[in-house]
């Protein structure tokens, strides 16, 4: 980005199935401190744009023989016939930022909806692949993304020796295998623990906690413009 160039813009992906659930209240937290922080703010709400997350033959020019999702992926860049929808995500995608993943932890990863947008968008030969590498050589290389998500557990069941265990060891998939392959400077996650257990008092202690803590991130330069 030149010093010509606009605001910063923010891509939101949030993938919670209630909008009012605390969630939502905490993306929509985050989005207003981008906000007040001077970035331009798109979220794409994948459960009320009703996003189909199966990578499927379907959306594809006629295929022949075995089905290679990105083999066919990289095809569909080449000859400009990517399904509509997915191109006007990866548009969304490719223009911003930052992107912040917003959802609840579920099974210790991303909920199917949010994993199936990954499949679909971070499309071979646009992100990563074809004219690209991988990690520093990919499409997104220069550009940031962070995690923004809940859980049911506990901070104390998520440290090393805890219950579960250490929460990078759970993110190592999603930081490395996803965000860092396609090129993204990976800031560390945004985590509220456990609000379904909080007192309304302490729910809104704790978006004020996210409103701070993404306020933060959006007051350090970016690598684009440093």
């Amino acid at each position: 980005m030149s010093t010509f160039d606009a605001a910063p813009t923010a891509l939101i992906v949030h993938a919670h199935p209630e909008p009012h659930s605390f969630s939502t209240a905490q993306m929509a937290t985050a989005a207003q401190a981008l906000r007040d922080a001077g970035y331009r703010v798109e979220v794409l709400d994948l459960y009320s744009d009703a996003w189909a997350p199966v990578l499927a033959r379907e959306e594809f020019a006629p295929v022949q023989g075995h089905f290679k999702p990105q083999a066919e992926q990289q095809r569909a860049v080449k000859d400009g016939t990517l399904d509509a929808t997915v191109k006007a995500h990866l548009d969304r995608l490719l223009a911003a930022d930052l992107l912040v993943l917003s959802f609840p932890l579920w099974w210790f990863s991303l909920p199917a909806i949010l994993k199936g947008w990954v499949d679909r968008v971070f499309v071979m030969g646009a992100t990563f692949g074809g004219d690209y590498g991988l990690f520093d050589d990919a499409a997104l290389a220069g550009k940031r993304a962070m995690l923004l998500f809940t859980t049911g557990g506990s901070d104390e069941s998520f440290r090393p020796g805890g219950a579960f265990g250490a929460m990078d060891d759970f993110l190592f998939h999603i930081h490395r295998g996803m965000l860092e392959f396609v090129g993204y400077q990976v800031l560390d996650p945004v985590i509220t623990y456990g609000p379904a257990r909080m007192t309304d008092q302490e729910r809104a202690a704790a978006l004020d906690t996210v409103r701070e803590s993404v306020a933060l991130i959006a007051a350090e330069p970016h690598p684009a413009v440093a």
